[in-house]
C-alpha cells in the first residue's frame, strides 16, 4: 500500500499527516508550549497514600500531581491470587521511578506506572522484567517463533532479558536487532546514573519529538517519502535515520517549495473537516460525532441517499460506507475512551454481521488499542479505543465563550423574558427613577419590535420609565440593567 508521511514545522508546532494511497489517515499534533508527557521517566516523591482507592499521588515537578494505581505498581502481585496493598508498598515521602502512561486529560492529572519500559526502534526494553514479548500484529507463527530464538541467541550471555519485539522487527536482520539492545542498554544505563544524583522530583527521560518519533514509531516498508518541510528538522532526522534505519534514510526528503506543503496535499482541509460536529458520506448520507468527557457518539444517516432497489439496501450500503469513515475519524480525532456507534437499524442479520465484519476489518488499521462489542439489544455498538493523548479538537480548540461548550445559545426571545422577570425583581427591591436595559442588537430589536407591548406593559406595572440602550460587545445571552 503506497503511503507518505508529511511533516510541518514551525517554531511553535510540529504536525504530521500520515497518508494512505493520498488519503489523510491520521494527524499528530505536538506543541512547543504543550509537549506530551507519555513516555517520561520522572523521579518521583510520593505525597499522599489512598488505602481506601489503593492509589497514590505522586509529585513529578508538573502543577497537579501524578496518579499511580496499585495496579501499574511493579511486582504489586505477590502470588497469581493475592495483590498486595499499596498502603505496603509505599509511604509518604518516599522516593519512587515512575513513567507517565496517559497524558493529564481534563482536569485529571497525568497517570503513572512503575515498570519502566523504554521504546526502541525494533524493541521495547523492560529491564525489570526477564521474560520475551512479541506484538500481536506480527500473526505468523513460524515468524514469532524465528524472531523469539534470533533475540534469544542475542541475549544468552546476558542478564537483562525483558523485551517486547515490535511489529517493525519483523524484516530485522540480527546485526539490527544487537544495535537497537545495545541502544536501549545505554539508555537504561544512563537513565539509572541521573536518577542516583538526582533530588526528586525530576525529569529523568523525556521521549522523542513528535518528528523523530515518526521515524522511530511510524516508518515500515508500506511507506515510500517522508517529507519534511523544515530544513533544520530535516537535517536532525536524517542524522537520525543514518544512525538507527539506514535503509529508510533515503526516502527521507526536505520539502523547499513556495506553497505551503499542507495545503498542497489538501491537509488543512482535512483538519478543519475532522473538527466539524457533521461529517458527510460520499454517498449523500452523513454521520454525527459528539465528543464529551464520559464518551463519544457516532449517529448514522442516510441523509439525501435514496438508494436503488429497496429501503434495505440503502440503509446496509449507507451503514457500510460509514463502517470505513467512521473508523477514520476515530484515528484523525483521535477519539479515546467509550465510544457508542448508532448506525441505521437493520432488521436483516446478514446485513448487520456483515457490517460489524466490515467495521472491525476498517479499525484493524488503527495503531492504537481498542475493542469492540457486537450489537447491543438497542442495536448500538459499544467499543473502547485506549486514550492517551487529547483528542484533536481539544488540542486545537478551547469551549465557546458564548454557549460555553453547549453547542446551543438562548434565544433572544428567552433573553427578553429573562430582562424582564429581573427588571420586575429590581423595581421590588431599589426605589431607581429609571430603569435602563443593556443589551445586544438582537435582544434591543426584538423589544422594539415583537416585545414592546411586554416591555410597555411592565413599565405601566412598575410606574417607571425603561430606555433600551445596544452593546455592540455583548453577545446574545450577555444584559445588564442600570438603575439611574
Amino acid at each position: 500500500m503506497k503511503g507518505e508521511i508529511l511533516i510541518n514545522v514551525t517554531p511553535q508546532e510540529t504536525r504530521v499527516a500520515v497518508l494512505q494511497q493520498g488519503v489523510v489517515q491520521e494527524l499528530h499534533v505536538e506543541r512547543e508550549s504543550s509537549r506530551g508527557l507519555v513516555g517520561n521517566i520522572y523521579l518521583g516523591q510520593v505525597s499522599r497514600v489512598l488505602p481506601g482507592m489503593q492509589s497514590a499521588f505522586v509529585q513529578i515537578g508538573l502543577d497537579r500531581a501524578a496518579f499511580l494505581h496499585v495496579a501499574d505498581l511493579w511486582g504489586h502481585r505477590q502470588n497469581q491470587e493475592e495483590v498486595k496493598p499499596i498502603e505496603k508498598t509505599l509511604h509518604e515521602g518516599q522516593k519512587l521511578l515512575v513513567q507517565v502512561i496517559k497524558d493529564p486529560i481534563g482536569t485529571k492529572g497525568a497517570r503513572l506506572s512503575t515498570q519502566i519500559s523504554i521504546a526502541g526502534r525494533l524493541l521495547v526494553h523492560l529491564p525489570q522484567e526477564t521474560h520475551i514479548g512479541i506484538s500481536q500484529r506480527i500473526g505468523d507463527e513460524a515468524e514469532r517463533t524465528t524472531l523469539r530464538e534470533k533475540l534469544l541467541e542475542l541475549l544468552k550471555d546476558s542478564e537483562d532479558r525483558g523485551y517486547i519485539i515490535r511489529t517493525m522487527a519483523e524484516t530485522a536482520s540480527e546485526d539490527e536487532l544487537a544495535a537497537d539492545i545495545d541502544y536501549l542498554r545505554k539508555f537504561w544505563s544512563n537513565i539509572q546514573e541521573q536518577a542516583a544524583r538526582a533530588q526528586a522530583p525530576a525529569l529523568l527521560y523525556q521521549d522523542l519529538n513528535l518528528s523523530l518519533r515518526v521515524l522511530r514509531d511510524f516508518v515500515n516498508e508500506d511507506f515510500e517519502r517522508l517529507l519534511v518541510d523544515s530544513r533544520e528538522t530535516f537535517q536532525k532526522m536524517n542524522s537520525f535515520a543514518t544512525d538507527y534505519i539506514q535503509r529508510f534514510a533515503e526516502r527521507l526528503s526536505h520539502y523547499a517549495s513556495d506553497r505551503p506543503l499542507f495545503e498542497l496535499y489538501g491537509v488543512e482541509e482535512e483538519i478543519e473537516r475532522a473538527l466539524a460536529r457533521r461529517v458527510s458520506l460520499k454517498s449523500g448520507g452523513y454521520l454525527i460525532m459528539d465528543q464529551t468527557e464520559a464518551l463519544t457518539t457516532v449517529d448514522v444517516n442516510t441523509g439525501g441517499f435514496v438508494g436503488g432497489r429497496n429501503f434495505d439496501d440503502t440503509i446496509f450500503k449507507t451503514n457500510l460506507e460509514a463502517a470505513q469513515v467512521i473508523a477514520r475519524q476515530l484515528r484523525l480525532r483521535n477519539l479515546g475512551g467509550i465510544i457508542i456507534v448508532d448506525f441505521i437499524d437493520m432488521d436483516n442479520e446478514v446485513h448487520r454481521e456483515a457490517v460489524l465484519t466490515e467495521f472491525k476489518k476498517a479499525l484493524a488499521l488503527d495503531r492504537t488499542r481498542l475493542t469492540v462489542s457486537g450489537f447491543s439489544q438497542l442495536g448500538l455498538v459499544e467499543m473502547t479505543r485506549k486514550r492517551t493523548r487529547e483528542s484533536l479538537a481539544h488540542t486545537l480548540c478551547e469551549p465557546c465563550p458564548i454557549c460555553h461548550g453547549r453547542g446551543e445559545v438562548k434565544t433572544a426571545q428567552t433573553v427578553c423574558y429573562q430582562v424582564l422577570r429581573e427588571l420586575l425583581r429590581e423595581s421590588r427591591q431599589f426605589a431607581a427613577q429609571e430603569f435602563r436595559i443593556l443589551a445586544s442588537q438582537k435582544v434591543i430589536d426584538m423589544f422594539l419590535d415583537e416585545e414592546s407591548q411586554s416591555l410597555a406593559m411592565l413599565e405601566e406595572f412598575i410606574g417607571k420609565p425603561i430606555s433600551l440602550q445596544v452593546e455592540s460587545l455583548y453577545t446574545q445571552e450577555q444584559y445588564d440593567i442600570i438603575l439611574i
